[in-house]
């Protein structure tokens, strides 16, 4: 084993950061004999220096980040600060001055990953990021290295805990949203302010990575569609139980069926409960990944966390410092495909969706016209009284109300969204109560 250690800058030591450094510590013997090099913590950057960190030699703590990483004796910077910058910046920065970088910030890779594996590539050193998605869920190597041979086709996941575990207690309890998210956040599964979560924002950061390293192609941010799940409510979840499914949040990630284009996108969605997916409770996050050779495959686990997220970067730390120490680099950005990313009105699948009409004859006949009109072909038809009675169609034209939920064959969504427009227009449409896309089948 080489005696002299490598060196680790630590930029950020919140709550995975100073788990990242207690496992440096706890593991020391460990992790040495794993890499073939002792480890040494060579400084830690923070904003508040005068916060006690349990572990941490104080005369490591310093609030210069840009200082610590021009150094020139870093061998690896780990960067757990989060954000766009300063952590952009001072990745380069490490760069440029000889380390190599272990990061778990999603949105900065998202937004610009190209541009920070070109500079890694410039300077000849390692980026790594498993745990910007799925915490400790060994997601990324596997579909950069081990399926590298394979052509991944789908990847469709559950990668956002917060969501998860609303959505999970809406299914279980009956909750409300507002309910269930009070509860996320009494138990600290939410944010003060969720809205990265239950907004989409986080999910989508995380399909961006997922679907340029799954088709090896360039996806952005800006890439993905997304919508929140804030206007779920008790009655989808009603619905979706009719039908043999529940409702989670998915980050979905597709190959067209011709292989010429690719799609990203993050929203609430109906599974089928034989879905594996349809199973994930709690907190946990699960991607469920399909390719040609392999066939379905799927990663379970802790999705965040300081622990289980600290687990991916010591393993990449690992990596990394193993490269290091044999001169050589492991895999960067592979966008050979440079697919280009269809926009969502390309994207096929089916739908379930709930309109509030007028509970009169020839209603039904209006609607399946309409969307006829539009290519849609509709699959089952169910309608209610507005209290969940039987409907009184058959009856006089009273001008009551009643429930109407349609459930399509797989079709464009930019052929439902025409479809959702026209039906706004009938004077015996009195609201469309929801839209739901069914996926997992």
């Amino acid at each position: 084993m080489r005696t002299r250690p490598l060196k680790v800058a630590l930029l950020g030591c919140g709550v995975v950061g100073s788990e990242v450094a207690r496992i440096m510590t706890t593991h020391a013997d460990d992790l040495a004999a794993r890499i073939g090099a002792p480890l040494e913590l060579a400084g830690v950057a923070v904003r508040r220096p005068d916060r006690v960190r349990a572990g941490i030699d104080p005369a490591l703590v310093t609030t210069d980040a840009t200082a610590l990483v021009k150094r020139g004796d870093i061998d690896v910077v780990v960067e757990v600060i989060g954000g766009i910058e300063p952590a952009r910046t001072l990745i380069t920065t490490a760069f440029e001055h000889g380390a190599s970088v272990v990061s778990a910030n999603k949105a900065l890779i998202a937004q610009d990953g190209a541009a920070l594996h070109a500079a890694a590539d410039a300077n000849e050193k390692d980026l790594y990021y498993e745990a910007a998605v799925a915490g400790a869920i060994p997601l990324i190597r596997p579909l950069r290295e081990s399926l590298a041979g394979d052509k991944v086709n789908r990847v469709l996941g559950i990668v956002n805990g917060t969501t998860n575990f609303i959505l999970d207690a809406m299914d279980t309890t009956g909750a409300g949203y507002q309910e269930a998210l009070d509860e996320a956040t009494a138990l600290g599964y939410a944010e003060a302010d969720p809205t990265a979560d239950v907004e989409g924002f986080d999910a989508a950061a995380k399909a961006a990575i997922l679907a340029g390293i799954a088709f090896h192609t360039r996806v952005r941010l800006d890439d993905v569609h997304r919508e929140g799940m804030t206007e779920v409510t008790a009655a989808d979840f009603a619905s979706a139980k009719e039908m043999g499914c529940t409702i989670k949040l998915l980050a979905i990630c597709e190959r067209a069926a011709d292989g010429g284009s690719v799609t990203a996108r993050v929203h609430p969605a109906m599974i089928p409960l034989s879905h594996p997916l349809a199973n994930v409770r709690g907190a946990y996050n699960a991607v469920f990944v399909e390719s040609d050779a392999a066939g379905q495959l799927m990663f379970y686990g802790p999705g965040a966390g300081g622990a289980p997220t600290a687990s991916a970067v010591l393993g990449d730390l690992v990596a990394v410092c193993r490269n290091r120490l044999g001169g050589g680099r492991g895999p960067g950005e592979s966008a050979y495909a440079a697919l280009p990313v269809s926009p969502m009105g390309e994207v096929v699948t089916r739908y379930h969706i709930s309109l509030d009409v007028a509970d009169k004859p020839g209603v039904l006949a209006q609607v399946a016209t309409v969307f006829a009109e539009h290519g849609v072909s509709i699959d089952t038809v169910r309608q209610s009284g507005k209290e969940g009675g039987p409907s009184r169609s058959s009856e006089a034209e009273s001008g009551g109300e009643a429930s109407l939920v349609v459930v399509t064959h797989r079709a464009s969504d930019a052929a439902l969204g025409g479809t959702v427009e026209a039906l706004r227009t009938l004077d015996t449409v009195r609201g469309v109560a929801s839209i739901m896309r069914v996926e997992g089948e």
